[in-house]
């Protein structure tokens, strides 16, 4: 297939990017490489692919409409990875302008991309943190998500009722992958594993908040690679037993589907930070903070509807992901 990535110098789209080559695929890539974290990481990324024939990129912000339409227009692209966003749950609290340009505008000219060209399968990223102030774990695909708790998880609740206008008004099969904390090689810096790892090698203290009363459906990201392409492959259909007297919030008439991607194996901030200590051999020096705004306590994943569709469920230990994603530090850090 002939595939569009966007996002495809972050964390996971490149990892997403490299596995549909790696199985024959020809691959697309976008990103406008912006500065919430050092560009020079994503650059990195992105010359993983290089020498890749089946590889093309294009520096593009999804928020240029007019460059979108050329793209699509353009491509004779097959199916869509939709992977780009703004991230960062306490970024959108003091830059929300960020998030609708990106989140809700740029997704918005995906959805027309994929309506006017043709496209057999829309696949996009939402996230964990639409369940917002749920507290009834593990969360169900299917669980009410109408109280999200920062303005990051409203755009991605958003998200997933624009893809179902236009898959009930258009036809277009659309899937929302909701994410749970990914890590690995390659990371997000600004995310705890990446800031704990880095802090600890350097004997700087660690900010743990909540007093470390958090807990985390970490979920190593060959995992959430290995389920995206899995998705990728089964384009969504209406839900023969969905009924408008009683809808599932997960399926529809539509040819819309919702799954979460998580471990389903919730740990406790503590003792994942214990394990990347052991992996790291160093002890943390520990900053107990009060709960920041936009936390959740606890996230946790039933992955049973993603399970039954295509046959996969993440299943990498943590203390092998952590291992994987310390070697990785120290050797691209040359600490």
């Amino acid at each position: 297939m002939r595939v569009l990535v966007t996002g495809a110098a972050g964390f996971i789209g490149n990892e997403t990017a490299r596995a549909l080559l790696a199985r024959g695929d020809e691959v697309v890539g976008i990103d406008n490489l912006n500065g919430y974290y050092d560009p020079a990481l994503k650059r990195a990324r992105l010359r993983r692919l290089d020498g890749e024939a089946r590889f093309g990129f294009r520096e593009l912000d999804l928020a240029d409409g007019e460059a979108m339409r050329r793209l699509f227009a353009e491509g004779r692209f097959d199916r869509v990875v939709h992977l780009g966003a703004q991230a960062g749950v306490r970024f959108s609290i003091e830059n929300p302008q960020a998030y609708l340009e990106s989140n809700l505008v740029g997704f918005g000219h995906v959805l027309e991309g994929c309506r006017h060209n043709g496209i057999a399968h829309l696949v996009y990223a939402s996230s964990s943190s639409v369940y917002g102030a749920n507290t009834r774990t593990p969360f169900r695909v299917e669980d009410n998500t109408d109280h999200p708790v920062s303005l990051y998880a409203a755009t991605k609740k958003a998200n997933e009722g624009m893809a179902h206008a236009y898959s009930h008004l258009y036809g277009l099969p659309t899937t929302g992958l909701r994410f749970f904390t990914v890590y690995g090689p390659w990371g997000r810096p600004d995310m705890a594993p990446l800031i704990f790892t880095r802090k600890i090698l350097a004997g700087e203290p660690i900010e743990v908040f909540n007093e470390g009363r958090h807990e985390r459906d970490f979920t190593y990201v060959d995992d959430i690679v290995e389920g995206v392409v899995r998705v990728l492959d089964k384009p969504a259909a209406p839900d023969p037993h969905w009924s408008g007297d009683a809808p599932s919030p997960a399926s529809s008439s539509a040819p819309w589907r919702l799954y979460n991607i998580g471990n389903a194996a919730p740990v406790a901030l503590m003792d994942f930070i214990a394990t990347i200590e052991a992996a790291v051999g160093r002890q943390a020096v520990k900053q107990m903070r009060p709960r920041q705004p936009g936390d959740v306590l606890r996230t946790a994943a039933d992955v049973g509807a993603l399970e039954a569709a295509v046959g996969f469920r993440p299943h990498t230990p943590l203390a092998d992901g952590i291992g994987r994603m310390v070697r990785w530090y120290r050797d691209y850090h040359g600490v």
